[in-house]
């Protein structure tokens, strides 16, 4: 499995989500305290920026159409969604910020 360094553990807020780029695919990371958790940054309903939505309860909620989905599996846990969106792997490296494009199993 191929990492690509994406960022600082610091630049992702606690509780909050950043959009990077691995290559040309956009990533969201969300970071829960010492958890980071990547998910493709396009949501599955509306074809919109996940990262530019909110964080809670272990959740991304799309700003547009309210669409959630789950940080740990990137399934819909609230319509409209009702597809999932792809999960990445995440490592963390001393203060690094780790993601593989290959999809979680």
């Amino acid at each position: 499995m191929s990492f690509e360094k994406v960022c600082k553990v610091e630049d992702v807020p606690d509780g909050g989500v950043l959009g990077v780029e691995v290559g040309e695919t956009p990533v969201a990371l969300v970071r829960q305290g010492a958890d980071v958790f990547a998910l493709h940054d396009v949501c599955s309903h509306a074809e919109v920026k996940l990262s530019e939505g909110e964080v809670y309860d272990g959740t991304l909620e799309c700003w547009l159409h309210g669409s959630c989905f789950d940080i740990r599996s990137g399934k819909p846990t609230g319509p409209p969604a009702t597809r999932p969106v792809n999960v990445y792997t995440v490592k963390i490296d001393g203060d690094d910020v780790l993601v593989s494009l290959s999809k979680e199993s």
